[in-house]
């Protein structure tokens, strides 16, 4: 499209001002031209509503909307936005279930504008580099470790642990983000457990069991419980040795080589894509990942485990 396009962010909460926003500002693909939330202040004297029903009404110029609000409410404001003639940018995961996600995507068609499933991890800089070496060679097993402190990394958000926003699958969506694309095998949930605090709605843990189509086992262990060292790790088991990504995907090492260590342009990488998809008329709407979450809860073995709560 001529000229820059322009776009309103739609939830100020912390991703977009800590990814969404200083993306957008870098790339010239782009201009910020409204904000929407209900909480917070504007940015940079652009106009700022309350909602997105407000911001459609006032006639301000937008062109894209980028949605960083919870999973829950995120349909309504995308079905909106589409039927407004605007490219939605979906933050992760794409929406609640998927259901609306297809539906959207039937949506996004009918109005001929471009819808971005936005899978942030796959664009950490190990990540290519893994897919492109895995594609020759034949996968005995992986492994997937995503432990981390919730208390840390999601102070105050109630609303993942309620229905639909994921508990410890919100951070694990993004290991099987990358799972699922440099592995060279579909896969499938064989086991689930899930642990549930007795006080919540969502996971604080969960160990699964997946096979791919080859017959490879993976397993993945996620935990919110961790304290001390952090882990975002994926082990793929090879014919030709063992790959691994670690610090999610920003740290390669491939066999018999030192590991590879990039500058983390994850939402500056979602961000060139989104405006590539406008500018050639297509969509991306991939939900491999979040239907293996939904496999997971649809079979999970769920076990309550002691309540959670916060200072």
């Amino acid at each position: 499209m001529a000229g820059p396009i322009r776009i309103a962010v739609i939830g100020l909460g912390k991703i977009a001002h800590d990814q969404h926003l200083p993306a957008i500002a870098a790339n010239p693909a782009f201009q910020l031209a409204a904000t929407a939330s209900t909480h917070g202040e504007g940015v940079g004297g652009l106009p700022r509503f309350a909602t997105l029903d407000e911001m459609l009404a006032s006639g301000v110029a937008v062109d894209a909307v980028a949605l960083c609000t919870p999973p829950q409410v995120r349909y309504q404001l995308a079905a909106q936005a589409i039927a407004a003639g605007k490219h939605v940018f979906l933050e992760k995961p794409p929406g609640a279930t998927l259901g609306e996600v297809a539906i959207l995507d039937a949506q996004r068609q009918a109005a001929g504008v471009t819808l971005f499933a936005s899978w942030h991890s796959r664009y950490a800089a190990g990540v290519g580099p893994a897919r492109d070496w895995l594609a020759e060679r034949e996968i005995r097993s992986a492994s997937i470790v995503w432990r981390e402190d919730v208390r840390v990394w999601h102070p105050g958000q109630a609303w993942i642990w309620e229905p639909g926003g994921l508990g410890v699958f919100d951070p694990g969506i993004n290991a099987l983000s990358i799972a699922t694309y440099i592995l060279p095998h579909p896969f499938f949930v064989e086991r689930s457990v899930l642990s549930i605090p007795a006080n919540r709605a969502a996971p604080i843990a969960a160990d699964l069991s997946f096979r791919d189509v080859a017959g490879a086992a993976i397993r993945m262990d996620l935990d919110w419980r961790q304290t001390g060292p952090q882990s975002w790790d994926i082990s793929v088991d090879t014919d030709r040795g063992t790959l691994r990504l670690e610090k999610g995907g920003t740290v390669l090492t491939l066999p018999g080589e030192a590991p590879r260590i990039a500058e983390d342009r994850e939402y500056p990488e979602l961000y060139a894509r989104f405006a590539a998809l406008i500018d050639a008329g297509t969509s991306d709407v991939d939900i491999a990942p979040m239907r293996l979450v939904a496999d997971a809860f649809l079979c999970g073995d769920r076990r309550i485990v002691e309540a959670f709560s916060e200072p």
